[in-house]
C-alpha cells in the first residue's frame, strides 16, 4: 500500500485514505492533513466536500483543476494547532505545504480555520498574513495577493507563468 503523502509515514488506507472513503476526520488537524493529501491525489471531489461557510462559497472548481496542472504536492508540516479537538467546534491549523509548479519548487504557508458541524470538520476559511509581515515575505501563497499591487492573486498574476 502507497505511504500517505499527509507525511504521518503511514500506509494510505489507514491514514487519509479513510477520511476520502467517508469517515469523518476526528480533529481539524487530520482534517488538514487529509485536504493536503487530496491535492497531492488529485482527489478534487473530497476538496469540495469537506469546504463549508466562506470556503464553499469561493470554491471554484475549474480554477483549482488548472492550478493542479503541472503541480507536485512535495510535503506537508504543520507548524501549531489551537482547539480543534474531537470536543471542540472550532480550530485553526498553521502549516506550511511545499510543492513544485511546472518545475518551479515554491510554498504555501497558511492558518486555516476549520469549523465542527454536528460530526464533521470542515475548511472554513483562512486568516490572511498581513502585507509587509515577516510570515509573508519567506512564502506567497498561491491565493494570496500578489505583490505587486496589481489586485490579483498571486497564481493568476506574477506566480503564472512558475
Amino acid at each position: 500500500m502507497p505511504e500517505c503523502p499527509c507525511g504521518s509515514n503511514l500506509d494510505l488506507a489507514t491514514c487519509c485514505g479513510r477520511y476520502h472513503a467517508g469517515t469523518p476526520a476526528p480533529t481539524a488537524e487530520a482534517l488538514m492533513r487529509s485536504r493536503y493529501a487530496a491535492y497531492a491525489l488529485a482527489n478534487l471531489d473530497y476538496i469540495a466536500a469537506t469546504c463549508a461557510g466562506p470556503a464553499a462559497a469561493g470554491f471554484n472548481r475549474t480554477e483549482l483543476e488548472l492550478s493542479q496542472l503541472g503541480t507536485q504536492w512535495m510535503g506537508l508540516e504543520i507548524v501549531g494547532t489551537k482547539k480543534g479537538r474531537e470536543t471542540d467546534t472550532e480550530g485553526t491549523v498553521r502549516f506550511t505545504a511545499r510543492y513544485r509548479h511546472n518545475g518551479a519548487e515554491a510554498a504555501l504557508s497558511e492558518t486555516s480555520e476549520f469549523r465542527r458541524i454536528e460530526t464533521r470538520w470542515f475548511y472554513w476559511d483562512r486568516d490572511s498574513v498581513p502585507e509587509g509581515s515577516a510570515a509573508r515575505a519567506g512564502h506567497i501563497g498561491r491565493n494570496d495577493p500578489c505583490p505587486c499591487g496589481s489586485g490579483k492573486k498571486f497564481k493568476k498574476c506574477c506566480g503564472a507563468g512558475g
